[in-house]
């Protein structure tokens, strides 16, 4: 660990431009191993002044609306695709203008805008998105083929479409996965769609994989890849968001306050609430450098936001020695879904944003302030 988080101001989120750049290879090592299409999925990462880097190693970004097309498009300026539940009209024809790939997630919305976006004198890429009704994620929050679930196709309402103009399927059923998981989705996909895949031109294997991780089996994703590929004689997409920066950022706090009321407690200038909403959404523990689980070191500490809200809780944790005022705590993984999901509530300022760079240089790239809080209301 070559930062010195002393130099930062707190809170702050900082970016391993090194850690970056090794997801990114790991994920080109795939695109060059099977020829696929690897985009960066902005809900999960949208550090625009990173975008230069990730794109000399990957193919484009995937949106989820019509700002983050515009984000990939002006700050990346390669490929731009895009899906949505439900597209504004008002928003259509600006988003015809950007996007390369339009998904659309029912029969009703394709035959609403296929004449626009056919007419619009652009080569733009029409897909849908199919619900294989199969996934294993356990939490329904996360799961996009729980029971009534909003998005996607299944396989029974295709059976009578007329397909014209349609070029790809797209489909999304995982989150933090491994490649596993992808093969045996796949059967089920291959099973329900085989004779709608055999008119397509591509396929989007959407997003959850987790590519970088450790013990991530990046032989069986290959492998799946390959199958489809030729197979069906498509082109592949993935749309991974976590993988991209999984464990390249951190958000740096101090401690603000001590306090006791059954349990020794640390009131901290970072918020669950505001700066990592997914620790209350999820709900998850993140890891901080030096420290251990609750009685695994000898002072144990539950640590707290700094807003109103009773469960605005970070977890419990311990240390080797007993936290004092002005103690700088660092929260590991902290580049995905933080930055791009935090808020002012309570008023509580956001955390500025670093850049560390591969030249070993802190960079603060973003302060944030009043005006920032006050423009949102």
């Amino acid at each position: 660990m070559n930062i010195d988080f002393t130099k930062v101001t707190t809170p702050s989120y900082v970016i391993d431009e090194g850690l970056l750049k090794k997801n990114l290879e790991i994920l080109k090592s795939v695109m060059d191993r099977t020829g696929c299409e690897i985009l960066l999925a902005q809900k999960a990462f949208s550090m625009y002044t990173t975008y230069p880097l990730i794109g000399k190693y990957l193919s484009g970004t995937t949106a989820s609306s019509l700002f983050e097309a515009r984000l990939g498009k002006e700050e990346m300026g390669k490929e731009v695709h895009i899906f949505a539940p439900a597209y504004r009209e008002e928003e259509m024809d600006e988003i015809i203008s950007i996007c390369d790939h339009i998904v659309f997630n029912s029969l009703p919305q394709w035959d609403k805008y296929k004449d626009r976006v056919q007419n619009s004198g652009r080569k733009i890429s029409c897909g849908l998105r199919i619900n294989p009704e199969y996934s294993e994620i356990e939490t329904d929050m996360y799961n996009p083929c729980f029971e009534n679930s909003r998005f996607g196709i299944a396989a029974s309402k295709l059976e009578k479409a007329d397909l014209t103009g349609i070029d790809g399927l797209h489909f999304h059923t995982m989150c933090e996965q491994d490649s596993d998981v992808l093969e045996r989705t796949l059967r089920v996909v291959e099973e329900k769609f085989t004779p709608y895949m055999q008119q397509m031109k591509w396929i989007n294997f959407g997003g959850g994989h987790h590519i970088t991780r450790a013990s991530y089996n990046l032989d069986t994703l290959i492998r799946c890849i390959n199958h489809i590929k030729s197979k069906y004689q498509v082109q592949v997409y993935l749309e991974p968001g976590e993988a991209v920066a999984l464990n390249a950022g951190y958000l740096v706090s101090s401690v603000l306050e001590l306090n006791e009321n059954g349990m020794q407690l640390a009131i901290m200038d970072t918020s669950a609430a505001c700066h990592m909403p997914d620790v209350l959404e999820m709900p998850y523990r993140p890891n901080i450098i030096g420290s251990g689980m609750p009685g695994e070191y000898p002072y144990t500490y539950r640590l707290g936001g700094p807003t109103c809200l009773a469960g605005d809780v970070i977890g419990d944790y311990s240390f080797t020695d007993p936290l004092q005022l002005g103690d700088r705590l660092v929260f590991c993984d902290m580049a995905i879904y933080s930055m791009v999901k935090n808020n002012t509530f309570n008023g509580i300022n956001l955390p500025s944003i670093y850049l560390f760079t591969e030249n070993k240089e802190l960079k603060r790239i973003k302060e944030f302030g009043y005006e920032d809080f006050k423009r949102r209301l």
